[in-house]
């Protein structure tokens, strides 16, 4: 895109926008604020903003006297916690690039993220220890390894092969503090991610300082949030930046609240932190959140979170899921779009004033079903296959594009990724969506998870939503199976409530689906399942699920 200069400002264009400033100014303004973080054992950490700073300052320079120099790619395996907080800041603020690890990859993809990226050293947890063992072996470039270990427990108590290893507390007890951090050049790199796509091997999106700091506001601006919330990190750290929120809620001064390591067995802990921690602010994915609804109406005692705010993102919010929420802790959902490309915020679906008046209450649910509006700062828009933007009227069709300041412009070495980006800039989302006459996008599939069908389209996503808001069905998957006269046909696996197993049929959800789609859209197939395949950040993996059934309309 053009530039054109103008009359020159006065301005001090040459500020670094850099992450360090952000929680420089963070342990300034907001030094006596909480952080609580609940440690490998149990056991709940509380200090301040003010003693995360002086951490932070300490591990930059414990990791300096390891050999951690600008530039050097340094790789973090860890969960949700107040060490991982300090990473974020305290590991980029050297110079080094902080590359975040999914520690549900499988071994040969994480080999190859850490090889790729040429990470020279990672931080590990020590119930972590036994993914990093069986990958150091296929790594070729790590020099060494700094351990997480349990409170009060020494290196030299740690059973481990990886050599040479150092304790991250005693990096931060014996580090000089860093009081003069590098002013790193805007345009450094800060921290990197790697796409899960269910196709090919990751690829790394590199994002810059400047590149975070103004998403870091946008996040701000766009969730509301202030010194008077309560954010806990619910959303995977390793996962795109953890959506942004950690650093978003370190700018506005929010209490913070780390869950620490946590699954969907142990729900009734994630649970009891939210109400014993009075969390305003979170957020997630469906496939945590609709588990965690579950658990909440097993309770006899529901959990009051009235006011809480609950971003939610990955793949669409069910109706259900949101109502339920709603009506029984009197939390609201709240939903967002992005990817790991996208830092990720591109929309937020909050309801404009003037919708509210002329809405009816289901007509607000239903619009809360939506991606929302594309935040300011990008660039959006719904092409056509011949690229041409089709009219917002909220029911044609298109992919969705991409462009801004938050935005990556290519992937790291991934020669052959240069089709994912248009010749004026715009990054090629994949998702089919639509945007209407209020500019809301609404994402109805994957480009490669639409269903086609005798010529016609049927969005997976919205059959989907609508089979889960029947009262028997937790979860369910629809996908495109090849049939031999309509080229696809649906098939939709559903996991039912307990109590619904044998009460709950074939024809009831067809019966049910058909109250919003036309009798050719029905699927042919419906099978009860008792677990849907996930990927490792928890999406439905529908290239699995069509693998699997591959066969199910062939004869």
């Amino acid at each position: 895109m053009e530039t054109v200069m103008g009359f020159p400002a006065t301005s001090q264009d040459d500020y670094q926008l850099s992450v360090t400033t952000i929680i420089k100014h963070a342990a300034r303004n907001y030094a006596r604020q909480e952080i609580v973080s609940r440690r490998l054992d149990g056991s709940m950490l509380r200090y301040t903003y003010a003693d995360a700073y002086e951490r932070m300052q300490k591990l930059g320079g414990g990791l300096g006297d390891i050999g951690v120099k600008i530039g050097d790619r340094v790789g973090v395996l860890a969960w949700n916690s107040h060490e991982n907080f300090e990473i974020y800041f305290g590991l980029p603020a050297t110079g080094a690039v902080m590359v975040l690890l999914n520690l549900r990859l499988a071994p040969q993809d994480l080999s190859y993220v850490i090889n790729h990226s040429g990470i020279s050293h990672i931080i590990v947890d020590e119930t972590l220890l036994p993914i990093a063992e069986g990958i150091a072996p296929l790594c070729e470039n790590v020099k060494s390894w700094t351990i997480i270990t349990m409170p009060g427990k020494k290196l030299a108590d740690v059973k481990t092969k990886l050599e040479p290893t150092y304790s991250y507390e005693d990096l931060i007890a014996n580090g000089s503090p860093v009081s003069d951090w590098p002013n790193m050049n805007e345009r450094s790199a800060y921290a990197a991610c790697y796409t899960t796509g269910t196709t090919g091997k990751p690829k790394g999106v590199y994002y810059s300082h400047r590149d975070v700091y103004l998403h870091t506001t946008a996040i701000g601006m766009n969730t509301n949030i202030s010194p008077e919330d309560t954010y806990c990190q619910v959303v995977p750290m390793f996962h795109a930046l953890g959506w942004g929120l950690a650093q978003a809620a370190a700018m506005v001064g929010c209490r913070l609240v780390f869950p620490g390591m946590y699954t969907l067995d142990t729900l009734d802990s994630l649970s009891k932190l939210l109400v014993e921690e009075k969390v305003t602010v979170s957020a997630g994915a469906p496939a945590i959140f609709m588990p965690l609804l579950e658990y909440i109406r097993g309770l006899d005692e529901k959990p009051d979170l009235a006011g809480a705010r609950l971003l939610s993102g990955a793949s669409e919010p069910p109706v259900a899921m949101m109502k339920g929420f709603w009506d029984l802790t009197g939390a609201e959902i709240i939903h967002a779009y992005g990817a790991t490309e996208t830092t990720p915020l591109v929309t937020v679906n909050r309801l404009m004033p003037w919708l509210a008046k002329e809405l009816n209450e289901e007509q607000r649910w239903d619009l809360k079903r939506k991606q929302g509006y594309c935040v300011v700062g990008l660039d959006i828009k719904v092409v056509n296959a011949a690229g041409e933007e089709v009219p917002p009227d909220g029911k044609t069709p298109g992919e969705i594009l991409i462009r801004g300041p938050w935005i990556t412009a290519s992937y790291y070495n991934s020669p052959g990724s240069e089709d994912q980006f248009t010749a004026d800039g715009y990054w090629r989302s994949g998702d089919v969506g639509t945007i209407d006459s209020e500019a809301y996008l609404k994402i109805t599939d994957r480009v490669k998870d639409v269903i086609k069908s005798g010529g016609e389209w049927i969005s997976s996503v919205d059959m989907e939503n609508a089979i889960v808001s029947h009262p028997g069905v937790v979860e369910a998957a629809v996908v495109g199976v090849a049939h031999p006269k309509w080229e696809e046909r649906p098939l939709a696996l559903v996991v039912l409530r307990k109590e619904a197993v044998g009460e709950v049929s074939e024809d009831d959800i067809r019966q049910h689906l058909s109250k919003t789609f036309a009798k050719w859209q029905l699927p042919d197939t419906v099978m009860f399942v008792d677990q849907i395949p996930k990927t490792s950040v928890g999406k439905l993996d529908k290239k699995v699920i069509r693998t699997e059934h591959k066969d199910v309309y062939s004869g």
